[in-house]
């Protein structure tokens, strides 16, 4: 039985293991600590909306534990600690137990533990009593005849003797509500001395995609005195050597060398290749969302991947959402956007609606992730769309799970591309250059991943994750 610490408005966690669930840390920190307690916490599930990713919250649950993780589905992170089960977890405030085996969690052990607070709010269909401090509330069931006593709160009400109510539920949240409350900025305490993504802008010229300006936040100097949050802007341009996106961004999470070419096949050059002993390398960068592809001989940055981190892609989880802006110009009028009116797109917009004013320059190639062992891809194919020096990933439920920058073999000008039709030059350059960096990223660190699909709800997935 797990034995944690209740902070409220912040944080969940053991003293003892030295690990705690903190209001405001990303959902991939969360699983990082559950990784870590293999053996300890077991049975973990996680449910998402694969028809409304950014609707629905997602869930980390812990039914074993009786602890909920609850994240907002757009910033993906931590807004509610949520224990639903009393009996299977050991809580103390302060270092002194008020929920335990040995210690009832009555009204009367909440009020010593926590002190006076506000009158409860009774809710006549739940015929629950709710008991709130900032950042922090307890649920009692209590008998609808006793709802008429309860003016003063639940300390004036009279119960038979033994049966004062005891806490069912408990939540953890920011602010005084917690039915609208929102996840809080990350804490400096889970920054771990890492670089996080505050907004990425692709940089286009009349020539096509130039590479990506990228607004970052880190932790301060160490000089100063207190922790506090640093923000700083770095761009990384085709042609960059690895020196200098390493400069610019520092040490890449992981270092992932190229063995294979899943794309080949689609070019027309394909069979007259010689087999190199180079190979081209990525630069991963988890936390910024972003991978980054140099050339075998060169050593130059050559592509660029974005990731948006949807549940229900093969890649969850391995990356921060990478909040990504661009613009392009429109090759066909709409009833609601005349021609001039650029086409932006961001990370969370659907293709069937960017498919309305820009031509792809040909039909979608399919692409199937496997594991390294061979093991079955649960989440299914997703669907590659070539546009200028760009591919764009789709899933099937139309959003975006990731986006590949490329300089394509032979310069083009977008003004060019935007006057012709989608059978110029620039849609052969797309099949016989594209596809291979999402395939090849996503191999770079999904190797013995076990992902077991359950039986849902409609439009919600249930996935346990094993260790």
């Amino acid at each position: 039985m797990l034995d944690l610490e209740v902070t409220p408005e912040r944080s969940l966690g053991s003293t003892n293991e030295n690990w705690e669930f903190v209001l405001g840390m990303h959902f991939s920190q969360a699983v990082a600590i559950i990784q870590s307690q293999v053996g300890i916490i077991k049975g973990v599930q996680v449910l998402y909306s694969d028809a409304n990713p950014l609707n629905v919250d997602i869930i980390i649950n812990l039914p074993q534990d009786g602890i909920r993780l609850i994240f907002d589905p757009v910033q993906q992170r931590l807004k509610t600690i949520e224990v639903f089960n009393m009996k299977l977890v050991k809580l103390k405030y302060c270092s002194m137990p008020f929920n335990s085996p040995e210690v009832v969690p009555s009204i009367e052990e909440i009020e010593h533990s926590f002190g006076a607070t506000h009158p409860g709010v009774y809710d006549a269909a739940k015929q629950l009593f709710a008991l709130h401090f900032r950042g922090l509330s307890f649920y009692f069931p209590v008998d609808s005849k006793l709802q008429p006593g309860y003016a003063h709160g639940l300390g004036s009400l009279h119960f038979p003797s033994g049966a004062s109510p005891v806490v069912s539920r408990m939540a953890i949240y920011s602010g005084v509500n917690v039915a609208e409350s929102r996840p809080p900025p990350m804490p400096l305490s889970c920054y771990h001395q890492q670089l996080y993504l505050e907004a990425a802008t692709v940089l286009r010229s009349a020539h096509g995609t130039r590479g990506l300006r990228l607004q970052l936040y880190t932790e301060g100097s160490i000089r100063s005195l207190e922790p506090r949050k640093q923000c700083l802007t770095r761009e990384i341009l085709f042609g960059d050597s690895c020196q200098d996106v390493a400069s610019n961004l520092g040490a890449p999470s992981r270092v992932f060398f190229k063995s294979e070419d899943k794309m080949k096949i689609h070019s027309p050059s394909a069979h007259r290749r010689v087999q190199s002993k180079r190979s081209d390398f990525f630069f991963n960068y988890f936390t910024l969302g972003i991978d980054v592809l140099f050339d075998a001989r060169t050593h130059k940055t050559k592509k660029i991947i974005m990731h948006t981190n949807y549940p229900g892609h093969y890649n969850f989880n391995m990356y921060h959402r990478c909040e990504f802006h661009l613009q392009l110009a429109a090759d066909k009028v709409t009833e609601d956007a005349p021609l001039d009116a650029p086409v932006t797109i961001t990370a969370y917009s659907k293709w069937d609606a960017i498919a309305l004013r820009l031509t792809p320059a040909e039909r979608p190639v399919v692409l199937h992730r496997v594991g390294s062992t061979n093991t079955a891809n649960v989440f299914g194919s997703t669907f590659s769309y070539g546009y200028q020096d760009m591919i764009f990933e789709v899933m099937p439920n139309n959003y975006i799970a990731s986006v590949t920058l490329y300089q394509p073999a032979t310069p083009y000008h977008v003004a060019d591309w935007n006057t012709s039709s989608g059978n110029s030059s620039a849609s052969s350059i797309n099949t016989t250059t594209t596809g291979n960096a999402p395939a090849a990223s996503s191999s770079s660190s999904t190797s013995g991943r076990n992902v077991l699909l359950q039986d849902s709800k409609p439009n919600q997935a249930n996935i346990r994750i094993t260790a």
